[in-house]
């Protein structure tokens, strides 16, 4: 294929597959090469058209052509709702579009979807592409989402890190072929890199600078990354030594994910929180070697702490819940679904003292019964959200109860709970906008 000094890439992808977006859209152009996804390049579209039958039309056309007469800026304007695949097939209609589809400021965001895209070299055409006012770096790139792409390797993410220094989103999440070192090369070449989801890549043990970049900073800088937000949710071989290496580097913590990390202990939380103080949202769900001592460490994020999960963390009990009801008294959500070991005890020590609570989840904690939730009704009148889900102990006379203080309920999980149909229809009653999740088949 011959292509000119200033290619556009356009993704071409098998039939009925997904390809490349930019934000908001989802597919792409298709075309069957080889059974595989690639990227591949095209010149420039001609300034006029010179088909005879199009030659002939071209006057009557040009007095439709309203949309000609926009600004640049008005044209970017509209550009900017379109998915990558629609600037694609833009820039292809006439020089003046071409120019205006490749705008910097179309390609803050480069989103890419689909198991069978090649794509690296999607993300090697596209990047190169964006370079071409300002050699070897995409200034204005800031988001890459390629989710799912499983065939993304090292050398995908060696791009983005050679190429995107003003990076501040990067989600790989299902990438599992990435490594170490590459998500490595990424952090410390992205020094802006708040938003980091690398969540379901297996082979991801730690966050950490590489070892040319840590000799690189100046003592007064340390040894610190800016990330904020970190999904590292089923990176199975994650253990607590990683996890003192992340807390270490990333002191700068709000957001962490490490649902079913299932080798974190309660050490691993003790050096988090000898690090990372500002953590407002945190889920250690179905991280099973977690306990009341980690519920202790986890306390001493104190006001906060917004948002917890110990879902299945089956070693938890009121103990550990005393812990976090005394000290994070902002609490706004709390999913201790599967904590068989909570009881009325501890959800009414809970209630008494996170009176904000809007969200709680304590399914399948069959020692929680009607006398629980009325501690919850006579204290948390923000409460939003509640799921009884498999609760066993729970009766109508408890729902009532708090249907009657809690007005604002919006969600009501009683799946598989021993409640009539009477009581529902008083919750239906007294919380209008509460949407009731049941098994009665008698309530409609």
């Amino acid at each position: 294929m011959r292509t000119l000094s200033t290619p556009s890439p356009a993704l071409i992808c098998p039939q009925n597959s997904q390809g490349c977006q930019n934000g908001r859209g989802s597919s792409t152009s298709s075309s069957s090469v080889t059974g595989e996804t690639v990227a591949m390049v095209h010149s420039p579209p001609p300034t006029r058209l010179t088909h005879p039958l199009i030659r002939l039309a071209s006057k009557h056309q040009k007095e439709q052509a309203n949309i000609d007469r926009l600004p640049d800026q008005s044209m970017i304007q509209i550009f900017s709702f379109l998915p990558t695949n629609q600037l694609c097939r833009c820039a292809r209609v006439c020089r003046r579009w071409y120019n205006l589809a490749w705008d910097p400021r179309l390609w803050r965001t480069i989103r890419l979807t689909g198991e069978t895209i090649n794509v690296d070299r999607a993300l090697k055409v596209l990047t190169r592409r964006l370079c071409q006012d300002t050699p070897n770096v995409c200034l204005m790139l800031e988001t890459v989402i390629v989710s799912g792409c499983r065939r993304l390797t090292d050398r995908g993410l060696y791009t983005i890190a050679q190429c995107c220094p003003e990076l501040r989103r990067l989600e790989v999440s299902g990438c599992y072929n990435i490594s170490n070192e590459a998500v490595f090369d990424v952090v410390s070449l992205c020094p802006n890199l708040e938003h980091l989801d690398v969540s379901g890549c297996s082979k991801v043990t730690c966050i950490s600078l590489t070892r040319e970049a840590s000799i690189k900073l100046s003592p007064l800088h340390g040894k610190q990354i800016s990330i904020r937000y970190l999904d590292m949710t089923d990176c199975f071989v994650l253990e607590d030594e990683g996890l003192h290496t992340i807390a270490a580097h990333c002191t700068q913590l709000t957001h962490l994910y490490l649902r079913r990390c299932v080798r974190i202990t309660d050490e691993g939380l003790r050096y988090l929180m000898i690090y990372c103080t500002s953590v407002k949202e945190l889920s250690v769900s179905d991280c099973r070697f977690v306990s009341d001592f980690g519920m202790r460490e986890i306390a001493k994020l104190e006001s906060r702490l917004r948002y917890l999960s110990i879902a299945h963390c089956s070693r938890i009990t009121d103990v550990g819940i005393r812990y976090i009801a005394k000290y994070c008294s902002k609490l706004r959500y709390l999913n201790a679904r599967g904590c068989e070991g909570i009881t009325d005890h501890g959800v009414e020590y809970l209630a008494k003292n996170c009176t904000k609570l809007k969200s709680l989840d304590i399914g399948k904690c069959p020692l929680v019964s009607d006398a629980g939730l009325e501690f919850l009704a006579l204290n948390c009148f923000n409460l939003k959200r509640l799921s009884l889900k498999s609760c066993e102990s729970i009766t109508g006379q408890g729902l009532q109860i708090v249907a009657a203080n809690c007005f604002d309920l919006q969600m009501l999980n009683v799946q598989d709970c021993d409640v009539s149909v009477d009581a529902l229809r008083f919750v239906k009653r007294h919380c209008k906008r509460c949407i009731i999740e049941h098994t009665n088949p008698a309530f409609f």
